[in-house]
Protein backbone atom coordinates (compact mmCIF):
# COMPACT_ATOMS: atom_id res chain seq x y z
CA UNK A 1 0.00 0.00 0.00
CA UNK A 2 1.22 3.79 -0.77
CA UNK A 3 1.27 6.24 1.67
CA UNK A 4 -1.19 8.46 0.03
CA UNK A 5 -3.75 4.69 0.32
CA UNK A 6 -3.53 4.62 4.03
CA UNK A 7 -6.90 5.77 5.59
CA UNK A 8 -5.27 8.13 8.09
CA UNK A 9 -3.41 9.49 5.40
CA UNK A 10 -7.01 10.19 3.65
CA UNK A 11 -8.46 11.08 6.72
CA UNK A 12 -5.79 13.81 6.76
CA UNK A 13 -6.15 15.06 3.76
CA UNK A 14 -9.92 15.38 4.29
CA UNK A 15 -9.31 17.06 7.47
CA UNK A 16 -6.94 19.34 6.04
CA UNK A 17 -9.22 20.58 3.26
CA UNK A 18 -11.43 21.41 5.78
CA UNK A 19 -9.29 23.92 7.87
CA UNK A 20 -8.87 21.34 10.90
CA UNK A 21 -5.06 21.59 10.50
CA UNK A 22 -4.25 20.20 13.86
CA UNK A 23 -6.71 16.86 13.38
CA UNK A 24 -4.97 16.22 10.40
CA UNK A 25 -1.70 16.74 11.96
CA UNK A 26 -3.17 14.12 14.05
CA UNK A 27 -3.72 12.09 11.79
CA UNK A 28 -0.80 11.84 9.87
CA UNK A 29 1.17 11.46 12.73
CA UNK A 30 0.49 7.50 12.71
CA UNK A 31 1.63 7.43 9.39
CA UNK A 32 5.03 9.16 9.92
CA UNK A 33 5.98 6.88 12.73
CA UNK A 34 5.98 3.88 10.12
CA UNK A 35 6.95 5.42 7.34
CA UNK A 36 10.43 5.64 5.45
CA UNK A 37 12.37 7.42 3.19
CA UNK A 38 10.67 9.80 0.80
CA UNK A 39 7.09 8.70 2.42
CA UNK A 40 8.01 9.96 5.70
CA UNK A 41 9.72 13.29 4.66
CA UNK A 42 6.37 13.79 2.35
CA UNK A 43 4.38 13.24 6.08
CA UNK A 44 6.75 15.31 7.93
CA UNK A 45 6.24 18.16 5.74
CA UNK A 46 2.46 18.16 5.73
CA UNK A 47 2.73 17.76 9.45
CA UNK A 48 4.61 21.39 9.64
CA UNK A 49 2.46 22.69 6.83
CA UNK A 50 -0.35 22.11 8.83
CA UNK A 51 1.03 23.14 12.52
CA UNK A 52 1.93 26.64 10.09
CA UNK A 53 -1.47 26.81 9.40
CA UNK A 54 -3.11 25.90 12.78
CA UNK A 55 -0.62 28.02 14.66
CA UNK A 56 -1.63 30.98 12.58
CA UNK A 57 -5.55 30.68 12.76
CA UNK A 58 -5.88 29.15 16.10
CA UNK A 59 -3.17 31.04 17.78
CA UNK A 60 -2.34 34.26 16.05
CA UNK A 61 1.33 33.30 15.35
CA UNK A 62 2.82 35.43 12.14
CA UNK A 63 6.42 33.38 12.30
CA UNK A 64 6.58 31.06 10.15
CA UNK A 65 8.93 28.65 11.36
CA UNK A 66 6.73 25.54 10.65
CA UNK A 67 6.33 26.68 7.36
CA UNK A 68 9.95 27.14 6.75
CA UNK A 69 11.14 23.63 8.12
CA UNK A 70 8.52 22.01 5.64
CA UNK A 71 10.13 23.86 2.86
CA UNK A 72 13.41 21.89 3.37
CA UNK A 73 11.09 18.48 3.48
CA UNK A 74 9.53 20.13 0.31
CA UNK A 75 12.97 20.58 -0.99
CA UNK A 76 14.18 16.76 -1.12
CA UNK A 77 10.95 16.11 -3.11
CA UNK A 78 9.85 16.55 -6.80
CA UNK A 79 7.28 19.02 -7.41
CA UNK A 80 4.18 16.14 -7.47
CA UNK A 81 4.29 12.95 -4.55
CA UNK A 82 2.33 10.58 -3.87
CA UNK A 83 -0.40 12.11 -6.09
CA UNK A 84 -0.16 15.93 -4.29
CA UNK A 85 1.13 18.58 -6.38
CA UNK A 86 3.62 19.67 -3.77
CA UNK A 87 4.51 22.93 -5.76
CA UNK A 88 0.68 24.00 -5.17
CA UNK A 89 0.30 23.08 -1.87
CA UNK A 90 3.15 25.56 -1.04
CA UNK A 91 2.14 28.07 -2.51
CA UNK A 92 -1.38 28.02 -1.33
CA UNK A 93 -0.20 27.59 2.14
CA UNK A 94 2.01 30.44 1.83
CA UNK A 95 -1.15 32.83 0.67
CA UNK A 96 -2.66 30.99 3.39
CA UNK A 97 -0.55 32.18 5.79
CA UNK A 98 -0.18 36.15 4.60
CA UNK A 99 -3.85 36.00 4.17
CA UNK A 100 -6.07 39.21 6.01
CA UNK A 101 -8.64 36.54 6.80
CA UNK A 102 -9.03 33.03 7.56
CA UNK A 103 -9.08 30.79 4.40
CA UNK A 104 -12.47 29.34 3.49
CA UNK A 105 -12.44 25.38 3.60
CA UNK A 106 -11.07 23.65 0.45
CA UNK A 107 -7.89 26.06 0.43
CA UNK A 108 -5.39 25.13 1.12
CA UNK A 109 -5.86 21.28 0.16
CA UNK A 110 -4.12 18.62 -1.15
CA UNK A 111 -4.67 19.12 -5.10
CA UNK A 112 -3.34 16.67 -7.74
CA UNK A 113 -1.66 17.97 -10.30
CA UNK A 114 -3.65 20.03 -12.98
CA UNK A 115 -5.13 21.14 -9.59
CA UNK A 116 -7.92 18.60 -9.71
CA UNK A 117 -8.86 18.11 -5.91
CA UNK A 118 -6.96 14.91 -4.65
CA UNK A 119 -10.03 13.39 -2.58
CA UNK A 120 -12.23 13.19 -5.66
Amino acid sequence: MTVSESVDFRRGAALFACGEWWEAHEAWEGPWMTARGDDRVFLQALILLAAALHKRWAHGSLTHRNYDKALRYLDALPAEYAGVDLAQLRSDVWAALLAPARPQPGRPALLAPGGAAWLE
